[in-house]
Formats: C-alpha cells, structure tokens, sequence
C-alpha cells in the first residue's frame, strides 16, 4: 500500500483532452444534493452527503462542435446583460467547453472578467466520467483556474475526496482540509456511515509540473480513530512518479523481539521499481531488504535481498553458540524473458550465507534452496531444453559436499506421425551431468523413441499398444562416495539398452444413475519387458519410488531415468465416477501382478517388490462448493493393512471453513534407504466468520512419527510442529488481522517461542 493515492483528482477535473464534439450530458436526476457547510477549521470533511453511485445519463446535443475559445450553455432560461457583458443561465443549466462539462442550478459567466461562477448543485465531469460536486465554483471561463467551496470529489472507481476549499493557480493545486477514502460511505441499506479509513491532512499541495504532493499533518483515521500519523509527507505522482511509504509490519517474537517494517518504494520508471524495507529489531541489529523489479519488452526479472550482522547458532550444536557477529544474508533473483514465439530463457538464483537465517528472521521454512536456469525451444511438434540445477541444503546434518549440482541436462523431444503402422512416434534425447564436490560425480546420455497407436472397437474398447526403446551410457567416479549402496552402481563407463512393449484396454460404461451420469471403466494393462542389469548404472532421480493411484498403470514406475521396471507383468483396476447436479465422486482402485520370477530392483516396502503387488486407489467426494475429500491408500496385500493414508478435506465456505490433512506412510521399508523413510503427520486449518467482517483462524501441524513408524526416530509420536492462531477484520477497503504463532522446534539460532504478528493492508490505495 502507498500513500501514493488519487487523492489529486482535482487535477484530473481541471485538465483538457480534447472532448469538444463529445454529447452533452443531461443533469443526474434527482440533482445531487448540496454538501453542507463543514463547520469551523476543528472539523472534518465530509463524504456522506453527496450521491454515492449517480449516473449522468447522455442525450443528444444539437449544437455545432465546440470550437476551442467557445462556451455552450443549455438552460431553462439565459439571461444577456448587454451593459455588464454577463451571460446568466438558470434552471438545469448545463455547460461544456472542450473536455469539462458543467451543471448547476445556476451559472453566471462574466465575459469581460473572464470567470464563471456556478450555484447550487454544482457538478463538474471530465472525460473519465469522474464528478467533482461543489456548493460554488469561480473559475475561470476555461473551467480550469479558480476556487471551489466545499468540494467532494467521486471518481469512476468509486474512490472519493473531500475538501472544505480548493483552489487552483497555474501548475499549483492547493486543498485545504482534506481528506480522501476508497471505501464505501453507505451501508447496504444505502444508510450513510463512517467510512474505514481515510487519509486526511490540514492542507494537500500538488505541484503538476513537478508531479510532487506535499502533506500538511497527515494522518489516516481508522475505523474512526487517528491511529497512524504522517508529518511531513511527500511524494511524487505520475507516470514517472509513484514513490511513498508502504504500509509498515508489526510483530514480535522470541528470537527477534519486537519488529518493525517500514517500507519505501521508488518508482524509478515506467517499467521499473524498487523497494527498500528497513526491519527495527528490539533484540538484535536491524536488517535491510531491496527488492528490485524491472519489465523489459521481452520479460521481466526481479532481484531480492537481505543483510544483516547477527550471531549464528551451529545445527549440529544448539547449545553452543557462536557469540561473534558475523555478515549474514540472503540473494534471490527470478526472471524469463520471450525471444520469439519459440525461444524463452527462464532462471532463479536462490543463495543463503548460512542455514538458519531465513528461518531465523521468518523470511522461509524451506529445507532447500534451488537455483536454474533454463533455455527452451517450444515448437509445434519438438521441445528442447538446456538448463542447469544448483542445490544448497538447508537440514541439519546434511553434507555440503552432497549436494548436487546439474550442468548442463538437456532434454530434446520430436513427435512425428508413423507412415508405416500408423500411431504417433515420440523421439528423445537427453544428457545430464551431475557434479559434487565432495560425493559422487554422474553423466549419463541416452536416446529413446516411443511409439504409440490408439484404437477404438466397435463395442467400445479404448486399446492403446504402446512400443518403447532406449538405448543409454553412463560415466561415474567416486561413486563409494555415495552414501546409499543400491545408488552407486559401478564406476567408470557403463551401458544399458531398454525395450517394453504394452497394451492397454479400457472399456467404458456409461449410462443413467440416481439422476445423474454413471461411468465405469474397467482397465487391463500388460507390460513386458527384458532383463536389464539396473544396479550397474548409478541411480540420480528415481530414488523415490512409492507404489500410487499415479502411477499404477506407468509403463515405468520409477519416477526418473536412472531406473528402469524389468518386469514382465499384468496391471489391472477400474474407474468410477458419478455426477450428479451437486454432487460427484470420483474413485480407482487396481494392483499389479508379475509374472516372471526373476529378483527385482524395487526395495521392499514400496508395495512392487514382490510378485503380487499391494493395493491402491483414491476416492474424491465433491458437494456443490461447500464440502470437498480426497482419500488415496494403498494397503498390503497379506493382510490389508494400511501402508499409505492420506486424507484431504475441506467443508465450508470461503468465509468459514475447516480444513485437515492427515498423512502415514508405514510401508516398513528396506532399512538404509533415506528417500523412503516412514512418516506421520496431521495438519488442522479452521476459519469462522462471526458479525459481517470478522473472524477467527487458527491453524496447527503435529508430528505424529514415532519409533513404530521409524526406528531411527527420536521422537515421541506427538510432537507439535507449529501453532497459529488470530483474529481478522476485513471489508470492502482495508484488511486488519492480528496473529499469535508458536513454534516448537529449535532449529540452530531459530528458536522456539512464540511470535505475534499485525497486518494492515489498506485496499485501492497505492501501487
């Protein structure tokens, strides 16, 4: 939010583009009531009391274009003083000349002074629609210099500006006592009332051809109390303008104490920003953030930072912290740019000086930072992409030296259509290579070609035959530096040729139910594939393998290319669904058989070790849009026991809803393995509305993991991971909320403790 507001219509009121052949438009009916005095110089301006959504209805005018140097009055009667050359209409006057268009009850034009003076009920409209209404104006005959007692201001957005006097001289636009509001000044029986906030100041002065607004004792009033003063304020306006302080963030917490965030924003082009927030801290050294944002006719980029001289708690020992101060900090930088319909750049940098500092001053909660940038070519039928990945671990406990870095994976993708067999044929290339410096470096390149033909029977089946090949090399070193055996593979060059072949029957049944639409689909997959020697190549990205509704019918199951499924075997399940008019599920269940015999890759617990493989499926429940559930499961195929869990549900509206979440995985899982360790966790969101602006919210996460699910554990199977809990305001024009958090873990120098958090967010004001 900015104090930048448009607050300075007048300025908008009083200008010429060019109008003069635009239609006269007829006084609003009934005319806008008269603003009343606003009493004595204690008193405040007034927006209740003029039309809050009164149209100007547009009729046809009969008279001539109106030439530069000429005023067209329409009235009940005119009135033409020969000796004193004064023109005076009365009774539903109205008058144009080039853009501005005036009505009043009466108008008297002084032609040999050159003013117009314009009584009752006056209103004055420009281009835009926006109305300004007046008890008098004198103005000049351009309607453009001159004084306007008590003035209100309504611009096509419904935003309003109230004002005891306003006078302009030249470039110079002077209001005294004014004050200006977005919100609404009627209830919805179209009762006035007060409205949330507005910003008011004794006198408001803006210099048009400077384009900068100065404030005599500002101030903005909220919910009817002057709560934040502004001495002192100013800023500029304008296409080139646009600077001002942004709402300030109030918090405290435990390891910071009380916080203060005042923003300032410049407006250094039409295409270009900056932000520069200070952040007062009551138990350490302030910090500074910029944020930098820039918009160029091919993209866009943005650059973020944040700097400040703290000590650092080491993770591996909380409780001994390092006392000196050091230079701490964060760097981000995000961007794409669009050369050509077919060429794009896109990148993020992400770097933190050490691991504790985003989550120390609440900036992140995030485990890993991901830097890449990536070059793409998006044709009709072809894909191609050149990028990099760079990785910084953020857990404690985590090697340094293990984190990966990708430069260069390129992927190269070209779809034809077969001539010979018909169907679509998929052609693939892909290169990576992975560096570490203190682990296990990996390349790998392969080329593929997938080919598929789809057909449909004349009683209905959908069959898909699905042809795939590849053929790869590898090249490894260091690889007892790999922390994970069954990830290694073996050192040096190494090569592997991939074939399967599928086919896929699905048969639809669709018909009437229970006044709705029913589907069923039963679906038969068979795979069959070679023998490969998967554990002598090294294994970088199809590490998290978990048997799911996703990738049950996959012709690979593994989720990247380091791994191949070399099995020959049968998948089977079915869909459901049913849509009524306002309500629906949605529902797949299946399992897997192999049948060759031979030993497999896939550690056990992941529900595709063994032949037969454990059962899977999910199940969506939707009610209009008041309740929505997802439940997905996979359960063991010996005894049925639940190895996945997990739940999604949301009941309510956008104003008063709960929310849960419920997760655990005990897959008891091949030990050693860190990709699929177990879990258990639940996470409950609620928020309930109470008058007609208010609410509540509040939120918690509890692990609920203990040594049954992971013997490695050292937690207890109730540990709280954070509470949160607040209260909100929030109408048409302004956002209020006050928060209480608590954190429960310790983290390194981010503390447990609990936080506390205001938000202000002025809406239709600012940037």
């Amino acid at each position: 939010m900015s104090i930048s507001a448009p607050v300075f219509v007048l300025a908008l009121l009083m200008t010429t583009p060019a109008l003069a052949q635009s239609p006269l438009p007829s006084p609003p009916d009934p005319p806008a009531p008269v603003l009343p005095d606003l009493g004595p110089p204690q008193t405040e301006p007034d927006f209740q009391d003029r039309p809050a959504d009164e149209e100007v209805d547009a009729v046809p005018m009969p008279a001539p274009p109106i030439a530069e140097d000429e005023i067209n009055f329409e009235a009940d009667r005119i009135d033409y003083n020969n000796d004193a050359d004064i023109v005076t209409a009365s009774g539903n006057v109205r008058v144009a000349r080039q853009d501005a268009q005036l009505s009043a009850d009466q108008v008297e034009w002084d032609r040999g002074a050159g003013t117009v003076i314009a009584r009752g009920d006056v209103m004055l409209v420009n281009e835009r629609g926006d109305r300004a209404y007046a008890d008098e104006m004198d103005v000049t005959e351009s309607l453009r210099d001159g004084v306007i007692a008590n003035l209100l201001i309504v611009t096509n957005s419904d935003n309003r500006l109230a004002a005891v006097k306003g006078q302009r001289s030249g470039d110079i636009y002077t209001l005294d006592r004014a004050a200006y509001t977005p919100c609404r000044v009627e209830d919805e029986h179209g009762c006035p009332k007060e409205p949330t906030w507005q910003i008011q100041a004794d006198r408001v002065v803006l210099d048009d051809a400077r384009q900068i607004v100065r404030y005599e004792n500002a101030r903005v009033k909220l919910l009817g109390l002057p709560l934040i003063p502004l001495p002192g304020l100013r800023h500029s306006i304008g296409e080139e303008g646009g600077s001002g302080l942004l709402v300030p963030d109030v918090g405290y917490d435990r390891r910071n104490g009380f916080e203060y965030a005042q923003p300032y924003y410049w407006r250094l082009a039409r295409n270009r920003d900056l932000t520069v927030t200070p952040y007062i801290y009551s138990a350490v050294l302030p910090m500074l953030g910029v944020n930098y944002r820039a918009l160029l006719s091919q993209g866009a980029y943005q650059i973020t930072g944040y700097g400040t001289v703290s000590a650092v708690t080491p993770l591996d020992d909380p409780t001994t912290p390092i006392t000196e101060d050091r230079l701490r900090g964060y760097f981000a930088a995000s961007g794409k740019f669009q050369f050509d319909p077919l060429w794009s750049l896109s990148g993020s940098l992400r770097h933190v000086t050490d691991r504790t500092f985003l989550n120390r001053y609440n900036i992140s909660h995030e485990d890993r930072l991901r830097s890449t940038l990536n070059l793409e070519r998006i044709g009709t039928r072809s894909y191609l992409s050149i990028a990099g990945w760079a990785f910084q671990s953020l857990r404690p406990g985590d090697s340094g030296g293990q984190a990966p870095i990708a430069i260069p994976a390129i992927d190269y993708r070209l779809r034809a259509t077969d001539p010979l067999l018909g169907g679509q044929i998929e052609l693939q290339a892909n290169s990576l290579s992975i560096l570490r410096t203190d682990g296990q470096d990996t390349q790998r390149a392969f080329v593929g070609v997938t080919w598929k033909q789809s057909l449909l029977t004349g009683m209905g089946q959908e069959v898909s035959l699905t042809g795939y090949a590849r053929g790869d090399v590898y090249n490894s070193a260091q690889n007892h530096l790999s922390p994970t055996v069954i990830y290694r593979g073996e050192e040096g060059w190494q090569t592997r040729g991939i074939a399967a072949l599928a086919l896929d029957v699905r048969w639809p049944f669709i018909g009437e139910a229970l006044g709705g639409t029913q589907r069923i689909v039963p679906r038969v997959q068979m795979v069959v594939a070679p023998r490969l020697a998967n554990l002598h190549v090294p294994n970088e990205d199809a590490r998290a393998i978990d048997l799911e509704d996703s990738n049950l019918f996959a012709l690979n199951r593994f989720p990247g290319y380091d791994r191949f499924e070399d099995s020959t075997r049968i998948t089977y399940g079915f869909d459901y669904r049913l849509d009524l008019p306002n309500f629906s599920i949605d529902a797949t269940v299946g399992q897997s058989y192999r049948i060759d015999e031979r030993e497999t890759v896939l550690p056990n617990g992941t529900g595709l070790s063994d032949r037969l493989s454990d059962i899977v499926g999910r199940a969506q429940v939707r009610y209009k849009d008041f309740i929505a559930f997802t439940h997905r499961f996979r359960l063991d195929k010996d005894n049925l026991a639940v190895r996945r869990n997990e739940i999604e549900a949301t009941v309510g509206t956008r104003r008063t809803y709960a929310e849960v979440g419920y997760l655990r995985l005990d897959r008891n899982i091949t030990a050693g393995v860190e990709d699929l360790r177990d879990v258990e966790e639940l996470r409950l969101g609620a928020r309930v509305a109470f008058a007609r602006f208010w609410s509540v919210f509040g939120s918690t996460n509890i692990d609920l993991t203990g040594q049954e699910d992971d013997p490695a554990s050292t937690l207890s199977g109730f540990e709280p991971v954070r509470h949160r809990l607040g209260i909100a305001y929030e109408d048409d024009c302004v956002e209020l909320g006050l928060t209480w958090r608590r954190d429960y873990q310790t983290v390194g120098d981010a503390r447990r403790g609990n936080s506390f958090q205001l938000r202000l967010v002025f809406k239709n004001l600012g940037l």
